[in-house]
């Protein structure tokens, strides 16, 4: 198990896959983003599209991959768009193809094992207590950002809502600059700047409207409540980093 991508161990991996015949790697939540884990090596043992799995505790991640797993072994095809009531006690699963452009977002060590060759995924997607999937009408709002769906929102990996107001600046709107500085701020606000903040230019905007002029913002999807992220033009290396405020009373 790991729980950090930049702890990956691959003879640690091999070696799991020979023993079990899978590795499980496990992330857990903070503040913002939720826990998540993934299979490696049931593309390579069994020619089965790899397990993934978000917003549960790792341990019962962990217990879901390995029982998915079992069922693999066992010479079971998982299914998309089919219920499964055999892999949870009270709730019910489906399973969705992960979309190939989500896939270098959370499958780290699998790419590194593959050596960056394709490989298919599936997500693993619970239902609520009242067994209504993420889209279904009236699910759970409680649950509503624990499940990112891989098969979808490849061009807005954001996890809030697409009219979610967002602080710009008017070069942005009025001269066409590019983004080059992102923030998401401890409460949550973020602020997509052309460069250093200036106060006196915020405006409003919505999320959707940002990310539709550059797709690649979806780069900084994940910063987490006070981090910011700073590049030297589209397309560049982001640089990322905690908030650092000028004093306490800022923080």
């Amino acid at each position: 198990m790991e729980y950090n991508h930049n702890c990956r161990n691959i003879d640690k991996t091999s070696s799991d896959i020979e023993k079990y015949g899978l590795s499980v790697i496990l992330i857990h939540s903070t503040d913002y983003l939720p826990s998540f884990g993934y299979s490696i090596g049931l593309w390579e043992k069994y020619n089965h599209p790899e397990i993934i799995c978000f917003g549960l505790k790792v341990q019962t991640i962990h217990e879901v991959i390995n029982e998915t797993a079992d069922l693999i072994k066992a010479g079971e095809r998982i299914e998309t768009n089919r219920d499964y009531d055999n892999i949870f006690t009270d709730i019910c699963a489906q399973f969705i193809s992960v979309d190939d452009n989500n896939l270098g977002d959370y499958f780290g060590t699998a790419i590194d094992f593959y050596e960056g060759k394709h490989f298919p995924a599936l997500q693993l997607v619970w239902t609520d207590r009242n067994k209504k999937f993420p889209w279904d009408e009236n699910f759970e709002v409680e649950f509503e950002y624990k499940q990112p769906l891989l098969d979808r929102n490849a061009n807005f990996k954001f996890r809030e809502s697409l009219n979610l107001g967002v602080f710009a600046t008017n070069d942005w709107i009025e001269n066409h600059k590019p983004i080059l500085y992102v923030v998401h701020e401890f409460d949550g606000d973020w602020q997509f700047l052309t460069g250093g903040i200036i106060e006196e230019q915020a405006i409003v905007v919505s999320i959707e409207e940002i990310i539709k002029t550059d797709t690649t913002l979806n780069e900084v999807f994940d910063l987490d409540y006070g981090e910011e992220a700073e590049r030297e033009f589209v397309g560049g290396k982001w640089s990322r980093r905690k908030i650092e405020y000028d004093n306490e009373e800022n923080a």
